[in-house]
């Protein structure tokens, strides 16, 4: 069986990723990271919550560090998250998702950086783990539609909590 690390932060995104590659066959767990992040307890709430609703393990990596981070956009922010699964995640041989889609700005949230990132987290794992983006061709209204289609209550995700 396949398997697939989750980056779960308990939003629309990555509770999606998680369905769509439960339902094409992945055995799915998800990784809650903690690193000071202005939300950590409400995303870590709704990553508890959907845990059960999935029907997934959710394990958690607390990453310590100096920085403060605010609300919004972090530079390097989906870059950090897949290193950290990789060097500190405990994943097993297979795919580490993260839920990003396009429509975005940002270029951590591209086509390219996913391709370019999928090479390098190849190449260091030795072809053990790869990166899966299910959704890097999606718009976020695509990604809504989908979670809404799969009936899990919006009211279990980090968007409720806002």
């Amino acid at each position: 069986m396949k398997t697939a690390t989750v980056l779960l932060s308990g939003g629309i995104d990555s509770a999606s990723a998680a369905l769509l590659l439960k339902s094409s066959g992945f055995a799915v767990r998800g990784l809650f990271i903690d690193y000071g992040q202005a939300a950590r307890d409400k995303e870590r709430r709704a990553a508890t919550e959907l845990k059960d609703l999935l029907g997934i393990s959710v394990d958690e990596l607390h990453v310590s560090t100096l920085a403060q981070h605010g609300i919004g956009e972090l530079s390097g922010r989906n870059a950090f998250l897949i290193f950290a699964a990789v060097l500190l995640g405990n994943c097993p041989p297979g795919g580490i998702a993260i839920g990003i889609h396009s429509g975005t700005p940002y270029y951590d949230c591209s086509p390219d950086f996913a391709e370019k990132i999928d090479a390098f987290v190849q190449q260091c794992s030795d072809g053990k783990l790869t990166i899966l983006t299910p959704f890097v061709h999606w718009s976020k209204d695509d990604v809504y539609s989908y979670f809404l289609s799969q009936r899990i209550p919006i009211e279990a995700t980090y968007r409720r909590l806002l």
